[in-house]
C-alpha cells in the first residue's frame, strides 16, 4: 500500500505513487544532523528513525525548494505539515510499505523551515522515517535552535486531542478527527513558547483503564507505560539519562480511572499517584509537576489535592477542571470529548497554574 500525501498548496503536491522531480535530488539519512526530532524516537543503525507517541515532531531547515521523506508505517497515521511556520491545508498520511512523500516543492529561493507533527496516537501505528531527499542544488542547514523550555504531558484522550475535529458530541471517533495540535497541551506549549512531549494514550488511566472490570488494572496504565520508548511496546525502554530533561511536567489522569465502575479507592489511586511522582523525581529531579484533577464526578479532586498537600514536595502543585469549565454541547466533539474550543478553555484554565508552578510569566496574548 502506498503512502498518500493529501495536500493542496503551492508548496506541496498530491501524490498517488511516484513523484517526478524536475531536478536531481540528494538522499539524506533520517538521523542526519540538522533534522531535529522532539519526542521519543529510536534511531536504527541504518539511519532510520521510528516513533509512535502522539505529538512527536521533527523540523529542519533547507534550501533548494524541495523536501521529501521516505517513510513506512505499521498501520496508518495522520500528520500536520508546517512550512515556514504556516499550517498547510489537508493532512499527510503514512501507511504500509515505505514510499516517497513530497513535503515541499516549488518553494521560492532561500531558506525554508519544515515541521511535521504526528496528529494521531500510538495505537494508530508506528512510523519509521527511512530517509529524506532535498534538491541536489539545495542544502540541509544546521538545525534551528531548540526552544528554551520543554514541557512533558502525561495524559489520556484529552491530551491526545481525541475527537477535537468532530462536529458534534455524538459523532463516533475517527482517527481523521484526532488532532493533538488542537489539544490544550500543544496550546499551552505555544503560549509559553516551549517544546513538548506527549506521553498519552486514550482510554488509559493512572491505575485503572477505561471500562476495566477491576478497580486496578494489572497492565497497560500510564504508570506501566511511562518508561516506554514506544507507546505500544513494553520491551524497549526510554533512555532518560541521554534525553533532554523537561522544565515542567503536567499530569492529567484520572478520567478513565473514575469514568466507569468499579472505581479505585482513595488509597489505590493516591498510591498510584505517589508511584508516578516518585518515578518522575527519580529521572527528572525537582522539576515542577502540575497534577490536574479532571472533571469527573467522584472524589478525585479531593484525592489529588490531599495527596499534593501531604506530599511535602514544594515542587508538586494541584490544579483542576471543574464541571462547568466548558459548554456541554457546543464545546464538545467526537464521543463527548472537548473540541478545539473546549480544549482552548482547558488551556486557559491550566495556564495560570503552570505559570505559578514554573515562575514563567503568563504571556499577555490569546491562547490558540
Amino acid at each position: 500500500m502506498k503512502l498518500l500525501l493529501i495536500l493542496c498548496s503551492a508548496a506541496a503536491l498530491l501524490l498517488t505513487g511516484c513523484c517526478k522531480q524536475a531536478t536531481a535530488t540528494t538522499e539524506l539519512r533520517a538521523d542526519s544532523p540538522g533534522i531535529e526530532y522532539v519526542g521519543r524516537t529510536l534511531a536504527a543503525p541504518d539511519g532510520s528513525v521510528s516513533f509512535d507517541w502522539s505529538g512527536t515532531y521533527f523540523y529542519c531547515r533547507f534550501t533548494g525548494g524541495y523536501l521529501a521523506m521516505r517513510a513506512s508505517d505499521t498501520k496508518k497515521n495522520y500528520y500536520n505539515l508546517f512550512i515556514d511556520g504556516e499550517l498547510q491545508p489537508g493532512v499527510v498520511t503514512t501507511t504500509g510499505a515505505d514510499s516517497l512523500i513530497v513535503l515541499a516543492q516549488g518553494l521560492p529561493r532561500g531558506e525554508h523551515l519544515v515541521c511535521l507533527q504526528k496528529r494521531t496516537e500510538g495505537e494508530q501505528g508506528r512510523t519509521t522515517v527511512h530517509s529524506f531527499e532535498i534538491a541536489a542544488r539545495g542544502e540541509l542547514l544546521p538545525a534551528e535552535a531548540r526552544k528554551n523550555r520543554l514541557i512533558e504531558y502525561i495524559g489520556d484522550s484529552l491530551t491526545c486531542g481525541f475527537g477535537t475535529e468532530g462536529e458534534h458530541k455524538d459523532d463516533p471517533f475517527l482517527p481523521e478527527t484526532e488532532n493533538c495540535n488542537d489539544a490544550y497541551a500543544c496550546m499551552l506549549a505555544r503560549l509559553f513558547d516551549a517544546d513538548y512531549t506527549l506521553i498519552a494514550h486514550s482510554g488509559r488511566g493512572l491505575v485503572r483503564n477505561y471500562g476495566a472490570p477491576e478497580p486496578v488494572s494489572a497492565q497497560g496504565t500510564l504508570n506501566h507505560r511511562i518508561g516506554n520508548m514506544f507507546d505500544e511496546e513494553d520491551s524497549v525502554k526510554w533512555d532518560y539519562a541521554a534525553a533532554r530533561r523537561p522544565d515542567a511536567v503536567v499530569i492529567n489522569l484520572g478520567s478513565n480511572d473514575f469514568s466507569t465502575r468499579p472505581h479505585p479507592s482513595r488509597e489505590q489511586f493516591t498510591e498510584g499517584y505517589a508511584r508516578m511522582v516518585a518515578h518522575l523525581r527519580s529521572v527528572y529531579g525537582e522539576v515542577p509537576i502540575v497534577c490536574v484533577a479532571p472533571r469527573v464526578k467522584s472524589g478525585i479532586l479531593e484525592y489529588i489535592r490531599e495527596f499534593v498537600e501531604n506530599s511535602g514536595d514544594k515542587h508538586l502543585h494541584a490544579a483542576a477542571f471543574l464541571q462547568d469549565y466548558c459548554n456541554g454541547d457546543t464545546d464538545l466533539g467526537s464521543c463527548g470529548h472537548p473540541n478545539r474550543e473546549g480544549q482552548r478553555k482547558m488551556a486557559m484554565t491550566i495556564a495560570p497554574y503552570l505559570s505559578t508552578a514554573t515562575g514563567w510569566e503568563l504571556p499577555r496574548k490569546a491562547i490558540e
